[in-house]
């Protein structure tokens, strides 16, 4: 690791007073030159104290969701190089500067620490409930399939990033979903990326999950078709044009077997809603031929103000 990087090490906040100082505690032995900022959700426990008792910059962010606290994080902070991990002390700090480091040497903007997980003395059980394993496994299939590339964990809270992947990163997301926006931002701009395993343990006896197996999944699972329309606008409308195009065949299909036998258009109705809905995809088909050109300009502009921010510079508050 160069020791003329300057290092940050964020971590999002929300009810973390029994964990959090084993994490700063940690971060700080493994990465002794990294300044650590904790960026409080507004926490109803001893979060803020017990951060600051313990060496940490503790900033607040009062408009709740992790979302909104990195796009909080991204926006205050200037470094080379981002550890972004949580505070629940599941994460294996000693696996950071193995991260940082393959970020530097294969020169890349992302690293995810893709999470295997480990028994603890703290639980028992699972570390992974069953809804957000089953979950993790198809939201990471479902965008390999959409956007062109496989990660095995693309929920994971423990990820390195550049500079200038922070700050060409538009951070739209107000919730939990802020993982997927990261990974598909990747994705969209062929961002170089990489995953390395890392252990996941149990949470400690008094810290709870605040992810919702059904809520938040939903949350994702929306969040991830508004990107498909906004980043392949063509697939997701020409998908629309398909499901639209077979309805009205079939609405249309005994319209005209009646037409056939007889001569005659029996069912107007049917024919009427058969002639609007097929009239529909070929608008939608329209609009994502030209929203994927509106599309195109847009990733370009992207890509070149990505392209624009200099990994070499040193500023850092």
């Amino acid at each position: 690791m160069q020791d003329n990087l300057k290092l940050v090490v964020l971590i999002p906040c929300y009810n973390e007073a029994e964990t959090i100082a084993d994490v700063i505690h940690e971060f700080k032995t493994i990465l002794p030159t990294a300044k650590i900022y904790v960026y409080d959700n507004s926490s109803t426990d001893q979060t803020v104290i017990i951060a600051k008792q313990h060496g940490a910059i503790v900033r607040t962010e009062k408009n709740k969701g992790k979302g909104n606290v990195i796009r909080r994080m991204f926006s205050d902070i200037n470094a080379d190089i981002y550890v972004l991990v949580d505070g629940d002390h599941t994460y294996d700090a000693k696996k950071a500067p193995e991260l940082i480091q393959a970020l530097i040497e294969n020169h890349l903007d992302m690293v995810v620490g893709a999470r295997v997980e480990i028994q603890t003395d703290y639980s028992s059980n699972a570390v992974y409930r069953f809804g957000h394993r089953i979950g993790n496994a198809l939201f990471s299939m479902l965008i390999g399939k959409l956007f062109g590339k496989n990660f095995k964990d693309v929920f994971s809270g423990y990820r390195v990033f550049s500079k200038r992947f922070v700050k060409s990163f538009p951070a739209m997301t107000r919730g939990f979903d802020i993982e997927t926006e990261l990974t598909i931002h990747s994705l969209e701009l062929n961002i170089p990326g990489a995953e390395i395993e890392t252990y996941y343990r149990a949470r400690p006896q008094g810290s709870t999950s605040k992810l919702n197996s059904v809520g938040d999944g939903m949350r994702i699972l929306v969040r991830i078709v508004a990107l498909l329309k906004e980043t392949r606008p063509l697939l997701f409308f020409g998908g629309l044009f398909i499901a639209l195009v077979s309805i009205s065949v079939f609405l249309f299909l005994p319209v005209l077997m009646d037409y056939w036998h007889t001569g005659l258009v029996k069912r107007f109705p049917t024919a009427i809603l058969s002639t609007g809905i097929m009239l529909l995809a070929f608008m939608s088909l329209g609009c994502g031929i030209i929203l994927d050109n509106v599309c195109r300009a847009r990733k370009e502009m992207k890509r070149f103000f990505y392209l624009s921010l200099s990994q070499q510079d040193t500023r850092c508050d």
